[in-house]
Parts: structure tokens; C-alpha cells; sequence
């Protein structure tokens, strides 16, 4: 679609120039202001003439008769001027030859964009802090940022994935006075990360209180966690010992689940990585004056710009957030020279990334303004906010098999024979989920209601892996068919097939623009719908002719095509049946 715009575009500035050569437009000017009307008896593009009003000194409604009368492209069936909207209705037969033998061409490649060839971009998503569970809190992160990764790879970026695991901070002080005074290794041993997770809960009820259970508060424990990490951070071996077999029991946990969502990092590297890269970056803010103490903190003052002061240091000396994410945005510049870097976390981070990109700025770091925060909104299951300490979760292992479970019921039920059952129900049932929470705007904060998640009637991943499958199928059972045959359009259902294959890259650009993966879940959903009545409507393997079979099947074949190149940006997997 993108290639018709221009031709219009470009039409429509020489058009223009007939009746006012000296008019300062040009045709990437005019592609932008093309819209997609909110109905097709509309057009299926409308330029606003209003917009040129101004710079043409003429009302709109002129503007639109005078450029419906004289435009003249090979891409256009007809134009109307209506309310100075420039209505303009493609020609199908163009579109059917043009767009079709593209992606039986391109393939994998059709709607990939270039953009992007020649240049690095490191993702920090996905980042638990370990000795937790992966629960359905992480799930956001994990699968917008992967999303954003892979729609920028299909872009030409060379992307490096980072899992920058949590495996530095007081948690681990908590961990280590709980491990102490309640735990064994043998226990910790069997029961995984679920015995860690009983330990943390423990500790944190225990230094808040619960006065329910009659449990009094003792901050005292809060103390002796904070100590236990300064000691860590001070090189002592048998706290560095426990921590570093914490963190590969949970390591190990983390590993099943990126596996049901096929995600793979790059790199691993953790905050603790640079603990022995921090003292630089504090000593260069020193010699640049930006840090200063407060109440015995080292902080960096941001009055100037709107912001509270970021803490650097805390009053015993001992690290903290900021001060490892700059030590680590500098080591891979060093190491990547990234053309961007992007933090892929809640929007309650959002301060404090803010406060750190300041920071590396006001350093003198050229590329501070290559640094992009993604922020998403929380999740909360069925009103109620999640939190760890407290153990209100839903792990994401048992939300995957409660969705297995659920399509394998039904798999069970509709197609008992099917070959590989439990691979297609998980990935049926861990697609349900992921598309489910990709199908909100990320910003938006996510009401996590078990039931809607788990549908399988309606706008669904469910709904549109079976679209995928039914265009495997109609090929299968096809065989072989002339994929060189001259395209025949005869219905409006083929139309509207192609029209939506054909806006896939302004999809992908639009998504990377935005950061925003929902952007390609919808057009997913429009591409299924389209599809869905092309196949109800149109007789594809029963079809009048051997012309019009070919076309259609050359249709089913770029409509399986888009749908698997676009199923891959968003982490869903491809199931040829179900």
C-alpha cells in the first residue's frame, strides 16, 4: 500500500503544480495526509483537502472537485470529491497483480522494511529479579519486549536481547536472614523456587506484621538484610556463596517458561556484572560535581528539571539502581555502540528512568539521547494488585497449563486423532495467553480476568492460530496449483483480502514507530476476519474455473504468509492444524 500512496501522492502534487507551479508540497507531504476512511463506501483512501486549503488559497470542496476531475493513476479506479474529501477507490486487478506475486516472492520478507540495515539495538526486557517467580506480573515485559525485538530484527537492526536479571540488591539480604533463621538446603533443594518464595513471603510478613495472624512487625529484620547485602557487595564469601546458588535455582526455574514462549537472550548479564564497574562511573560524577550528600547519601540533584534528586548511594556506601543501570548502559555502548538501547518495564519506572537518562546526559554521554524507556501498564487479577512479598500471584507455569489444559479438553473433544495433541495444546494454550495481553494497548493497565483470557470464541489467539491452520489445510488438500497464472478478481471478498495484505508493512513500521506490538495483534485480527470471509464466501477448491482457482489459492497462500510473518513479531506460534 505503501507504493500506492506515493504514486498518488506524487500524482496529486503534479496536478497541483499544473494550476500553481510555484506550490511548495511534495508527495512525501501528501502520502502522510492520506487517511483509510472508517467505511469502504468511502474510498479506500480519502486525502482531507482542507489540509491543502491554506497553501493552495482555495476552499476544500474546490480543491477536491478540481483533483477528482484531472488525477490520473494507473493504481486508481475512480475518484470522487465529497464535503472536500478526495475519495479514491483502487483498482483491484492492479492491486491482485502487484501485491500477490510480491509475497509469494518475498515470502518471510514480504512487508519487512529497511531501515533499519547497518544498525545495533540492545533490549533490556524480560529482567526478573531472581529468588522470585516468574509470575504473570513479568509477563508484560517479556512479551512487548521480545515483540519490539523481533519487529525491529524484520526491520534489518542487528538486535541484542538482554536479560539483565535481578541478581543484585536487598532482596538477597532478605533471602540470606530468612535462608538463616528458617531454611535448609535440602529443602530449598526439592521444593525449587516455590521453598525460595515461601522464605521471602516469610520474611517480609514477618517484618511488616500481620496482625490478623498476630504477627508482630519486626523492622529489626529489615536491618539485618540490609547488612547482609552491604557484606555482599563487600566481597564476603559465604554470603556470595548462598547468593550464588539462589540464583541458579531460579535460573533453572526461568527456563521452562521462556521455552513455551520461544524466547532466547542473547546475554545474561546480571546488575551483579557490575558491581566492579560502578566506582568508575561514581568517581566521574564526582570529578564533574554533578554528586552530593544528603543526610549521608550521594545523590545527583535534578530540581533543574523538574525531577527529585537521584540516589546514587545509600548512606552505608552500598549501591543502588541507578548507579548499576548507568555502570551498565555505559558497558554496552562500550561493547554494542548501540544506535538505541530500550528498557522495556512498568510505567512506575517511568521516574526513575527518567531521572537516570538525565544523569548520563549531564556526564557528557553523546548517546544519552539514544536511550528509549517502553513503559506498560500493571496488571491486576481480578481488581487486586499483585506483590511477591505477599504471595497474591499467579505463576505464569500455572496459567500455561490451566490453558493447555483447557485446549487439550477440546482438542480431545473435536479431533481426537490428531498427531502431536500436546504440542499444538501448548502452543494453542500459551498463544491464548500472550495474544490476550498483546491485544491491549501497553500502556493500558490490564484487569487480568482468568475466564476472558481463556475464551476461545471471538478475537482471540485461539481464533486466529485456527485462521492460520484453515489456510494450511485448503493448501494441503489443493496439491500443487499455478502460481504464475494471471490474477482474476470477481468478488469483493478477494478485494478486501488484498487490500489488507497490502497495508503489512505500514503495520510493521507503524508498530516500530510506536513501540507498540498491539498495533500488529489488531491487523492480525483484521487479516483473520478478512480471510475467514474470503473462504465462507468465495469457493476456493470448488471454484467455476482453473483462472479463478489459482487466484484464490494464490490468495489463501499470501494470506497464510502475512499471517505467519506477523504471528512471528509477536511471539505466536504457527500451527498448521489444529
Amino acid at each position: 500500500m505503501l507504493e500506492m500512496k506515493k504514486m498518488i501522492a506524487d500524482a496529486v502534487v503534479a496536478c497541483v503544480k499544473q494550476s500553481k507551479p510555484d506550490a511548495e508540497l511534495d508527495g512525501v507531504t501528501v502520502a502522510a495526509m492520506l487517511e483509510y476512511p472508517p467505511d469502504t463506501k468511502m474510498g479506500d483512501l480519502a486525502l482531507p483537502c482542507f489540509k491543502l486549503s491554506k497553501l493552495l488559497r482555495n476552499a476544500p470542496v474546490r480543491i477536491a472537485a478540481e483533483l477528482a476531475s484531472s488525477l490520473s493513476v494507473p493504481c486508481v479506479a475512480r475518484a470522487e470529491a465529497v464535503n472536500g474529501y478526495l475519495n479514491i477507490f483502487l483498482d483491484d486487478g492492479y492491486l491482485a497483480d502487484r501485491i500477490v506475486p510480491e509475497v509469494l516472492t518475498k515470502k518471510e520478507k514480504y512487508g519487512a522494511p529497511t531501515f533499519g540495515e547497518g544498525k545495533t539495538v540492545v533490549l533490556d526486557y524480560s529482567s526478573p529479579n531472581l529468588a522470585k517467580p516468574f509470575h504473570i506480573g513479568h509477563l508484560g515485559t517479556t512479551v512487548i519486549g521480545h515483540a519490539i525485538k523481533k519487529l525491529h530484527e524484520f526491520a534489518g537492526y542487528k538486535c541484542v536481547g538482554i536479560n539483565y536479571v535481578g541478581d543484585w540488591g536487598t532482596q538477597f539480604g532478605k533471602l540470606i536472614v530468612a535462608f538463616k533463621k528458617w531454611g535448609d538446603r535440602e529443602t530449598v533443594e526439592k521444593g525449587g523456587i516455590d521453598a525460595l518464595v515461601d522464605l521471602y513471603v516469610r520474611i517480609n510478613n514477618a517484618i511488616s506484621g500481620d496482625a490478623e495472624k498476630g504477627i508482630p512487625a519486626n523492622p529489626s529484620l529489615a536491618d539485618e538484610a540490609r547488612a547482609e547485602f552491604l557484606k555482599m557487595e563487600q566481597g564476603d564469601e559465604e554470603n556470595l556463596a548462598l547468593w550464588r546458588w539462589l540464583v541458579e535455582k531460579t535460573l533453572k526455574a526461568n527456563d521452562e517458561i521462556y521455552r513455551q514462549l520461544g524466547i532466547t537472550f542473547d546475554s545474561y548479564k546480571g546488575e551483579s556484572c557490575y558491581t566492579d564497574k560502578m566506582p568508575a562511573q561514581v568517581q566521574k560524577l564526582r570529578d564533574k560535581g554533578l554528586l552530593k550528600i544528603d543526610d549521608g547519601a550521594s545523590i545527583v540533584e535534578l530540581s533543574d528539571y523538574g525531577m527529585p534528586p537521584c540516589l546514587i548511594l545509600k548512606r552505608d556506601g552500598s549501591s543502588l539502581y541507578p548507579t548499576r543501570d548507568i555502570a551498565a548502559a555505559v558497558d554496552r555502548k562500550e561493547e554494542y555502540d548501540f544506535d538505541k538501547a530500550i528498557y522495556v518495564t512498568s510505567a512506575g519506572q517511568s521516574l526513575h528512568f527518567a531521572q537516570w537518562f538525565k544523569v548520563v546526559e549531564l556526564m557528557g554521554y553523546d548517546w544519552a539521547d539514544k536511550l528509549v524507556h517502553v513503559p506498560y501498564g500493571t496488571v491486576s487479577i481480578n481488581g487486586a494488585k499483585l506483590a511477591t512479598r505477599t504471595g497474591n500471584v499467579i505463576l505464569l507455569r500455572d496459567l500455561f497449563g490451566l490453558a493447555i489444559e483447557k485446549v487439550a479438553a477440546i482438542m480431545e473433544e473435536k479431533n481426537p486423532n490428531l498427531a502431536d495433541k500436546d504440542k499444538i495444546a501448548e502452543a494453542v494454550g500459551v498463544g491464548a495467553i500472550v495474544f490476550y495481553y498483546l491485544s491491549n494497548n501497553r500502556i493500558r493497565d490490564i484487569n487480568f480476568i482468568m475466564e476472558d483470557a481463556l475464551s476461545f470464541d471471538g478475537n482471540t489467539g485461539p481464533y486466529v492460530q485456527y485462521t492460520y491452520a484453515r489456510t494450511c489445510s485448503v493448501l494441503a488438500k489443493s496439491g500443487a496449483y499455478d502460481r504464475e497464472a494471471k490474477m482474476t478478481v470477481t468478488e469483493a471478498e478477494e478485494a478486501e483480502l488484498i487490500k489488507v495484505i497490502a497495508r503489512f508493512e505500514e503495520i510493521v513500521r507503524e508498530a516500530i514507530d510506536s513501540y507498540e506490538p498491539s498495533v500488529v495483534t489488531r491487523y492480525i485480527l483484521d487479516l483473520a476476519g478478512a480471510y475467514n470471509r474470503f473462504y465462507h464466501n468465495c469457493s476456493i477448491l470448488g471454484a467455476e474455473n482453473e483462472t479463478v482457482k489459482n487466484t484464490r489459492l494464490a490468495l489463501t497462500e499470501s494470506a497464510k504468509t502475512v499471517l505467519g510473518n506477523a504471528f512471528d513479531l509477536i511471539c505466536l506460534a504457527k500451527t498448521e492444524k489444529i
